[in-house]
């Protein structure tokens, strides 16, 4: 079943006229309403698969673990935040916040949403490392991840 859209898609019609949507407005609209939902729902497994490919090269998981787990000249690790097993919840090193599990298995909700997967990876790779991580870098991490089971 496809996600629901996030905005409907404008009908052309004399409402649409009526609120100053010319022919391009409602085109804009159109894809807008066709391509936010592709990139926004996801399943961890599709996410890998992106990861992969743009990387070229199949990911490790041991690389992902070593990735997660060691100190990059910066102050934290991915780690420091999400525990060297991410599959509990973790804080925050700085402010304290609860960090739910990272692990899929241990948190349904994790690597389900490619925005939000790429928001969150910017800024962590930023705070740790101290620029973005590259697609090979985020598929060895989340194969890893993937490998964590109850």
């Amino acid at each position: 079943m496809p996600p629901t859209p996030l905005f409907p898609a404008p009908r052309p019609s004399a409402a649409n006229a009526s609120r100053g949507l010319g022919p391009v407005a409602a085109a804009l609209l159109l894809v807008a309403a066709a391509i936010a939902p592709a990139s926004r729902a996801a399943t961890p497994s599709e996410l890998l698969a992106g990861y992969t490919a743009q990387a070229g090269s199949p990911p490790l998981p041991a690389r992902g673990q070593q990735l997660f787990t060691a100190p990059h000249g910066r102050e934290w690790s991915c780690s420091s935040c999400h525990g060297a097993l991410p599959t509990r919840a973790g804080k925050h090193a700085s402010t304290g916040k609860a960090i739910g599990a990272l692990a899929p298995a241990f948190n349904a909700e994790r690597f389900t949403d490619a925005a939000r997967t790429e928001k969150w990876f910017r800024r962590n790779c930023n705070d740790v490392m101290g620029r973005e991580c590259t697609a090979g870098e985020r598929a060895d991490v989340l194969s890893w991840l993937l490998t964590l089971k109850p």
